[in-house]
Parts: structure tokens; C-alpha cells; sequence
């Protein structure tokens, strides 16, 4: 790996030997991977109806498709205070 080091090192190295992928590419698609899973329930939202209205879906249809997409999504968490970490786990 180049001199700069990729914070999923390991990851790359797996992809790198376990598929065709070359080095560059390995990592290219773990930070499109990374970015993809960490979008906001915001984010989620916005791309995905700009997507589905794209593709001819009227509201009426998109609305509860995203809700259910949302529900069985991984997004990324909200960004916490440190007092609201303190409050996770001490109350």
C-alpha cells in the first residue's frame, strides 16, 4: 500500500486476495461501501425519493416504501455530546 495507509488496511488486504481486485480498486469500493451505510435517516430519506421519483413512483407510493426501506436500514448514528454519552449510560 502506498505510503498513505487506508484505515481499513486489513479489509482492502482481505478484498485484495480473496477477489480480482487490485489494491486501488479494493479500497475504492470499501469508501464507497463506508460512505453508502453512512448516510443520515436524513440523507436516506432525500436520496431515496429523489431516486424513486426519478423512476416514476408518485408519493403516495414512495412515502411508505421508504418507511419500510428506513426500518431495515443501517444508518449512521447522530453525532452525541459528550454529556449525551454520559447520559447513555448513567441516566
Amino acid at each position: 500500500m502506498s505510503a498513505a495507509r487506508h484505515p481499513y488496511e486489513d479489509l482492502v488486504a482481505h478484498l485484495t486476495s480473496t477477489t480480482p481486485l487490485g489494491e486501488g480498486e479494493a479500497a475504492r469500493v470499501v469508501a464507497d461501501v463506508l460512505a453508502y451505510f453512512s448516510e443520515t435517516a436524513e440523507e436516506f430519506v432525500r436520496r431515496r425519493h429523489g431516486e424513486l421519483k426519478r423512476h416514476g413512483f408518485t408519493n403516495d407510493e414512495i412515502f411508505p416504501r421508504i418507511a419500510a426501506e428506513l426500518g431495515a436500514r443501517r444508518v449512521a448514528a447522530p453525532e452525541l455530546s459528550l454529556r449525551q454519552l454520559r447520559r447513555i449510560i448513567y441516566g
